[in-house]
């Protein structure tokens, strides 16, 4: 059951709910609809999933669709994706093809129902050529990190994005210039979800024991799906450098998305490497291990996210919430995250990691120190309300798009 407005009053008192209702009154009446690409799988399903049932309890008639595609199109929009984030991808004008078909489908298929349309990411940002049909508001949401875009990709995608009415992203270094509005919205977790919520002793413990991990010895972990992008072989090289100095334990935790079909291959490779090593666990968690994940964060010692291209990584706010350290790549939203020696470490390497990693096992009071500064920076910025706020703001500013201010009285 989805926690209700009064759930989460407890955790973010009556202030932050009231703000939520009077917002809610300027827009109600109309209709918000969120595509994208995935149902289950990846940040932004997880979002919508907990953010949908509160914008109806606010009485927004809230809608999600979720487009389709096939294995080629997903090959593509991966590829797309890896390019949008500044890694090098050889994109032929055959895949720029799949995309326009693929887009024509779904142009074809999809049901408009909202008022204000949310478009998230590229997969489905070509949905914006029915905005000729009128009476809509058009807004792409982008959650991945397009500071230095692929050129060729990028500028086949801004064909798709200045037709919007506006324009979305997570911090100010992803905005890109474009003739329509942009706004800055971070993502957000739900403290109340089974992924955040509190865990007793003995369910971390049987997640423990289902898993054959040591409680008597440091554990290191990294939850993130298997893509190159998160570099779990590069957390495994930090690992082993840490291993000659402590006798420690890892994991690497993830799941799919059914438009990633790199994941099965980044596995093998993460499979690979740990071979030989029983105290590197690799875990292929099936979709709703969301108290699993929680465990086994909630155990660690420390929470890696060693990304070397990230839009936000929600799992940052996630061990941040249950007071974690967090050792972090220096890269896109994780920035906003771990503030450098007060939540966490930013790293730029493996051996800087292990450093870093190595000076927390020692020092129990440092980690304390940034759990509890982490859990305070995750409740101010980055909680499931604090969206739900932006969003109708957004609606808010839509009706408004000549002004600076607007007076909400």
């Amino acid at each position: 059951m989805s926690a209700t407005l009064q759930d989460y009053q407890e955790v973010v008192g009556p202030g932050v709910i009231d703000e939520l209702r009077v917002l809610a009154e300027r827009v109600r009446g109309r209709t918000m609809q969120h595509i994208n690409s995935t149902a289950v799988g990846g940040g932004v399903a997880e979002i919508l999933t907990r953010l949908v049932p509160l914008l109806r309890e606010l009485c927004i008639d809230t809608k999600w669709d979720v487009i389709k595609g096939d294995q080629a199109y997903f090959n593509v929009t991966k590829a797309f994706h890896n390019a949008l984030h500044g890694k090098p991808e050889e994109i032929s004008p055959a895949m720029f093809e799949i995309f326009r078909a693929n887009t024509e489908m779904n142009f074809r298929e999809t049901n408009l129902t909202g008022d204000v349309i949310f478009v998230h990411d590229p997969q489905p940002a070509g949905l914006v050529l029915r905005k000729s049909e009128g009476g809509r508001r058009w807004v792409w949401r982008c959650h991945i990190d397009v500071s230095a875009p692929q050129t060729n990709v990028w500028n086949f995608l801004r064909e798709y994005v200045e037709r919007y009415d506006a324009a979305i992203f997570s911090m100010p270094e992803f905005a890109q210039q474009l003739p329509i509005p942009q706004f800055r919205v971070a993502p957000s977790i739900d403290p109340l979800s089974d992924k955040n919520k509190p865990l007793d002793r003995a369910c971390v413990e049987q997640v423990l024991d289902k898993y054959r991990l040591d409680p008597r010895r440091p554990l290191l972990v990294q939850i993130s799906r298997f893509d190159r992008l998160k570099d779990p072989l590069g957390v495994i090289d930090a690992y082993r450098l840490v291993k000659k100095r402590s006798n420690c334990q890892l994991v690497l935790a993830g799941g799919g998305a059914t438009d990633d079909p790199e994941g099965e291959q980044v596995l093998r490779e993460v499979q690979e490497a740990a071979a030989g090593d029983p105290d590197i666990h690799v875990l292929l968690l099936p979709p709703f291990s969301d108290l699993e994940i929680n465990a086994l964060v909630r155990a660690s010692t420390i929470v890696i996210q060693k990304s070397i291209r990230e839009g936000f990584g929600l799992t940052v706010a996630e061990a941040l919430w249950k007071r974690k350290p967090v050792i972090g790549g220096a890269v896109g939203g994780i920035k906003m995250q771990v503030i450098n020696g007060v939540t966490g470490y930013l790293v730029h390497s493996a051996e800087g990691a292990a450093n870093r990693i190595a000076q927390l096992l020692r020092d129990r009071r440092l980690r304390e120190r940034m759990g509890e500064n982490g859990y305070q920076h995750v409740k101010q910025n980055f909680l499931l309300t604090r969206q739900v706020k932006d969003y109708l703001l957004t609606m808010v500013a839509l009706d408004h798009p000549d002004e600076s201010v607007v007076y909400l009285t």
